[in-house]
């Protein structure tokens, strides 16, 4: 499955479970399901069907008298078993079948469920036009991860079952129905057709799928395999350009997995209002309609395609490998993360692919530090949905890095091949992935699975280097600051050996040399060359000695970067600026980068405005514009201003994300004026009428006149509609940064109206829990009311708009909504996230006003202070 559309922050190292969290575990089997087959009709405009679900079943123990089923909110008409009716109890939750006959070892038993569903609430969506919506298509879709399957079908719903499958479904045309497996029949039948689809590979319950729409139909093919897409009419060139390089990537995978793609055909279909990103059923993908690309959003937007090669990772790791338990969920979510790290570097470079997995490994440590740490196994939750986190998506990712990085290609490759060879068709858990390494490689690493896996965190490393010349030695001590200081022996410390490398300028001589990262070996580049060393860091506190022929140029600490980490590094200036112009490796000049900006003044400034020029890969020039925007001086923001030119989207849309923390008159100016002139990136522009509000908003000396800016963010929402509304929630977060505007206020109210195209709606919910707090009561009332009517309605994604636009506010009054939204919640998801905003409503109650005052006061000296140091660092640099 794909990650969510949203997310949300908390504050330092929560538990990660909740009050009411316990141990879950698989129940016990009472035989092996063979075969699920559904029969089903379906009444659209009632949103409701019937149907029968028939069962084979296989006992593995005598003297069974009672089988339970999951089975939620159907009404359960009869139910037989080898074609005779049974007893049954059904409470809304659980079918209790009462057997007229105990099991016996090796007797099949059929058992036939007769009956029908309306108006469900999970598990099948009914998706059809209404006066609010009239264009909206109708389609009917299902999403069973992790337990919404039981709510469309009587079913045994955990994943340790794998069953073979068959869905035959009557549609009313022209609507076509698709599912897992192969269409092996269809039928006229007056107005209707009836689609038959079979599955004869073995799968869990959670990836059985039914979609239902009039689609367009894009046929492609993989060695004769058939690969379709279905989107709605119209956006079929859409469909081309997000998902046209399937067919490569399946071969791609294949050849790294080992093991050619193991279903008759790969469909990936595009549905309206879905509650993902996308959702891996066998042989054929759900993908929200959001992903579709147009010819301009496919100038800085990588994440179709990265969502399109998830999901097809899945169909190796997830469905032809199957988690015995939710708790191993890491196994499947972070090799599918992992692929998207692989094909970047396939497709387009091994830097682009580093950069990749800083991005993953950052966000989980925000999740981390900001939400709550946990072990990546657990299977203490409330709801499985809950471990769907950045813990198991980007994590996961990283570990699987790390692995290589510990096994070497070869044999890393050579170690997944054996884990999906040995378990096909199975289902696994962790401990069967570090087996597989063991047969495969001869390597034990749960040394690394303890480290990462097993448990929550990260090491924090602070690394700082000095030079003694009369000696020729250098000194790196490395310190673990995330475990207390005097705790040697402490649990939080990690163990790990880590390449430091030494940079020198490349010598002619030395090109010829061999590659190879050995150590105390040579490691050659385009522009140094690293003399590495591996050391053991066990301790929080370490110094180490090198002796070496002449001083470095720069350190390289963690060469190639290729442990999850977070890394600060304490080195003089002269070092931070070799490293950002030499180091080879691209996150090591980020990392300097960084450290450059910590120490501000002139000579980093212009160090860091070189990079932004000058630095090859986008990646380091997005971060570069990051961080000279935290330099206080007059010249970052010329520094920072080139990079507006820059041909890269991604780099363009840095740069004006960082002119929003110089909030000066004129980065206003440098905005405004490329929101008017507009830019080929739709993501270009929504920043900059994001921003745009923030810096107006600001406490300016030459204050823009808010009405001029509240007209210009108007324009954007009456002229910029355009794909998914990108742009006009821009202009949306704009106006919320006037936060005591009534007229800004009243724009965005109108825009939460139904009617509204969905993602701009969402936006402008969140926002307003942004613009609420510098309102009048009376305003803030009219806020209040409006989520409180909005928390009503049952859409999951409309509710956690209205989470995150309650856990911005500063008044009790949030806190009652909360708690109200929590209590009608369907979705575990929604559950959580509501009781993680009622904290965050608490902590603002308590210190927020007071800190905003302080904020704006120190935020008027800084400015202050800002233009004196300029002059200073400019006149000091004359006299020199």
């Amino acid at each position: 499955m794909s990650k969510s559309f949203f997310d949300t922050d908390n504050n330092a190292h929560k538990p990660f479970e909740l009050p009411g969290a316990r141990p879950h575990y698989n129940p016990d089997r009472p035989g092996q399901v063979e075969h699920i087959f559904l029969d089903l009709s379906l009444d659209i405009p009632k949103q409701s069907y019937q149907g029968s679900c028939s069962i084979r079943l296989l006992p593995i123990r005598n003297g069974i008298e009672r089988l339970t089923l999951d089975a939620v909110n159907l009404n359960i008409e009869s139910v037989q078993v080898d074609e005779v009716a049974q007893n049954f109890d059904y409470d809304g939750a659980q079918l209790s079948i009462q057997l007229s006959e105990a099991t016996q070892i090796g007797k099949r038993l059929l058992i036939a469920i007769a009956y029908s569903v309306a108006k469900p609430q999970r598990g099948i969506y009914f998706i059809q036009p209404d006066k609010h919506y009239p264009n909206k298509p109708t389609q009917v879709w299902t999403q069973g991860e992790d337990e919404d399957s039981r709510f469309w079908f009587p079913c045994f719903d955990y994943p340790g079952q794998l069953s073979t499958s068959e869905i035959r479904v009557r549609v009313p045309n022209p609507l076509v129905a698709i599912s897992n497996g192969e269409l092996i029949d269809t039928t006229e039948d007056g107005d209707y057709k009836i689609y038959h689809w079979s599955q004869q590979q073995v799968h869990p319950t959670y990836l059985m799928t039914l979609a239902v729409g009039d689609f367009a139909e894009i046929q492609d093919e993989w060695k004769g395999k058939p690969v379709t897409y279905y989107v709605e009419k119209g956006r079929e060139e859409d469909a081309k350009r997000s998902m046209g390089k399937t067919p490569r990537m399946i071969e791609f995978l294949s050849q790294k997995y080992g093991y050619p793609y193991a279903f008759p055909k790969y469909a990936q279909v595009c549905v309206d209002d879905f509650i993902f990103g996308g959702m891996e059923n066998t042989s054929t993908t759900l993908l929200t309609d959001r992903c579709l690309l147009d010819e301009r959003a496919a100038l800085d937007n990588r994440n179709t395609e990265s969502l399109v090669v998830h999901e097809l990772a899945h169909q190796w790791f997830g469905d032809l490998v199957v988690i015995k338990h939710w708790s191993h969920a890491w196994i499947k979510e972070g090799m599918a993360s992992y692929s998207e790290v692989i094909w970047t570097e396939q497709e387009y470079s091994l830097e682009e692919a580093a950069y990749y997995r800083l991005l993953e490994a950052r966000r989980y440590i925000s999740e981390d530090s900001s939400r709550y740490r946990r072990p990546m196994v657990t299977h203490v939750y409330r709801e499985a949905i809950e471990l769907y986190d950045r813990h198991i998506y980007e994590k996961g990712s990283c570990v699987y890095h790390m692995i290589r990085f510990q096994l070497g290609d070869e044999l890393f490759w050579q170690a997944i091949q054996t884990f999906i060879e040995d378990n096909a068709h199975k289902t696994v858990e962790t401990v069967d992935l570090l087996r597989a390494i063991e047969k495969a490689t001869g390597r034990n690493l749960l040394f690394l699975f303890d480290q990462y896996v097993y448990r929550g965190g990260h090491p924090d490393f602070k690394v700082a280097y000095s030079w003694d010349g009369d000696a020729n030695l250098a000194k790196i001590t490395v310190t673990q600051t995330q475990a207390a200081e005097g705790k040697n022996g402490s649990k939080d410390l990690f163990d790990l050996k880590i390449p430091i490398g030494f940079g020198y300028p490349l010598q002619e001589e030395a090109r010829s040399r061999e590659l190879g990262v050995k150590n105390n070996s040579q490691l050659q580049t385009h522009n140094s060359q690293l003399k590495t060393f591996v050391v053991r860091v066990n301790e929080r506190e370490q110094s180490f000695y090198f002796p070496l022929e002449n001083k470095p140029q720069f350190i390289s600490f963690d060469v190639g970067n290729n442990y999850l980490k977070t890394v600060a590094l304490e080195y003089p200036i002269p070092e931070l600026k070799a490293q950002l112009e030499s180091d080879p490796n691209p996150i090591s000049r980020i990392y300097a980068a960084e450290a450059l900006a910590k120490k501000g003044g002139l000579e980093a400034t212009i160090a860091l405005s070189a990079a932004l020029k000058n630095d090859p890969l986008w990646g380091v020039r997005v971060e570069v514009a990051k961080q000279l925007a935290q330099i206080n001086l007059d010249q970052a923001f010329d520094g920072l201003v080139i990079g507006l030119k820059d041909k890269n989207a991604y780099v363009r849309r840095s740069v004006v994300e960082a002119l929003a923390q110089i909030k000066t008159a004129e980065s206003y100016k440098v905005v405004r004026s490329l929101l008017q002139k507009g830019d080929p990136s739709y993501y270009v522009e929504a920043t900059a009428s994001r921003v745009i509000g923030a810096i107006a908003s600001a406490n300016l000396e030459e204050k823009p006149k808010e009405d001029k800016v509240l007209k210009l963010l108007k324009g954007v929402l009456e002229e910029k509609a355009g794909w998914n509304e990108v742009v006009r929630s821009g202009a949306v977060a704009g106006l919320a940064e006037f936060k005591t505007s009534e007229t800004a206020l009243n724009l965005l109210i109108e825009y939460t109206k139904l009617g509204v195209p969905q993602p701009l709606r969402l936006a402008t919910i969140r926002a307003l829990g942004k613009i609420s707090v510098g309102q009048s009561p009376v305003n803030l009332e009219r806020i209040l009311e409006k989520l409180t009517e909005l928390a009503k309605e049952t859409f999951f994604l409309t509710q956690v708009a209205v989470a995150a636009a309650l856990g911005q506010m500063e008044t009790p009054k949030a806190v009652r909504i909360l708690r109200s939204l929590a209590e009608q919640a369907v979705d575990g998801r929604v559950l959580r996230y509501a009781e993680e905003e009622i904290s965050k409503v608490q902590k603002n109650i308590g210190s927020e006003k007071t800190l905003r005052q302080l904020r704006e006061d120190f935020d008027q000296l800084k400015q202050q202070n800002q233009e004196l140091r300029s002059r200073l660092e400019n006149l000091e640099a004359k006299s020199k």
